[in-house]
């Protein structure tokens, strides 16, 4: 379980954060951040004044990242890239979740690397990650501005026979519905949204084609969305394309893969980060996943 819980003990009175920089060897800023989320424990108490004082003994709810040995995809000076497995959380959900590709990143390469964009739980393919704090700037401040360039394969439904730009506006806000937790749609008042996306190979048997999508905006769930606008939702999605119905059930983790698998065509999302093409410190990089989606999408779909 990556988070634990230290003990630790002060000798003298002193300011608390002043104490967990010391000890922990970090910045004001996060030595506060500790405080500010309650997770200094004092007398079985979370410690709530961020400039408060402590003496004696204390607990900390404490990241302590753990390894399954996911191998980086390529590893450069200043960042990693990982090729993240389909079901693997970027972070944590809570303090409960025992294994998350945060925790990889950090064992592997010390507590100031950190992600520096994310990508579904269920899709699966490359995620940069810093290895510092200030390549975490540069590379962050990257995708803000889209000098990124980035390729999705997917398998969706139907025969999708010619290449198209879908510039729907994504709209995600709260709604009356009992699906709140997933609302993202095409609405007229939503952001501005283009995805390329091209046919690579149908496969006739099955009646479902892979494409290449190349978002050149960044929202929320945007190739999901935009293949289901377009009538060719996803292969494996729980969501888009689903009733209300079959959607809380997969929320409410109430869906099992069987039924999953005959509403939505796979046991999971068939989505996966395949290139990333930029340019960093006057250097450029294209780095491209070493997994053939492809061919293992073909050996998952003969397994189903």
């Amino acid at each position: 379980m990556p988070f634990i819980m230290k003990k630790m003990s002060a000798k003298k009175k002193q300011k608390a954060f002043l104490f967990l920089m010391n000890e922990l060897q970090c910045t004001q800023k996060e030595a506060q951040r500790y405080i500010s989320k309650g997770r200094l424990i004092i007398d079985g108490e979370p410690m709530v004044k961020t400039a408060g004082e402590i003496e004696g003994d204390v607990e900390l709810i404490y990241f302590e990242p753990i390894t399954k040995g996911l191998k980086p995809n390529s590893v450069f000076e200043e960042f990693v890239v990982f090729d993240k497995p389909s079901g693997v959380l970027i972070h944590p959900q809570n303090r409960k979740t025992p294994y998350s590709l945060i925790d990889e990143l950090k064992y592997q390469f010390g507590r100031d690397a950190n992600i520096a964009h994310r990508i579904d739980q269920e899709t699966s393919g490359l995620v940069l990650c810093a290895k510092n704090k200030e390549s975490e700037k540069d590379l962050k401040m990257m995708f803000q501005e889209r000098d990124m360039s980035k390729k999705y394969l997917a398998l969706v439904h139907g025969e999708f026979k010619d290449a198209m730009t879908i510039t729907a506006p994504l709209l995600r806000k709260q709604d009356e519905s009992a699906i709140v937790r997933m609302v993202v749609k095409v609405h007229e008042d939503g952001k501005p949204s283009k995805t390329d996306i091209k046919p690579i190979k149908y496969l006739k048997d099955k009646d479902m084609t892979f494409v290449e999508c190349s978002p050149h905006t960044g929202r929320q769930h945007q190739i999901r969305v935009h293949l289901f606008h377009v009538k060719h939702p996803i292969v494996g999605d729980p969501i888009y394309g689903q009733t209300e119905e079959d959607i809380i059930k997969f929320l409410d983790k109430e869906l099992d893969a069987k039924e999953r698998i005959q509403k939505s065509g796979a046991s999971r999302l068939l989505l996966h980060a395949n290139e990333l093409e930029f340019k960093l410190y006057d250097k450029k990089y294209h780095i491209k996943s070493k997994v053939d989606f492809i061919n293992e999408v073909n050996k998952y779909l003969k397994c189903e």
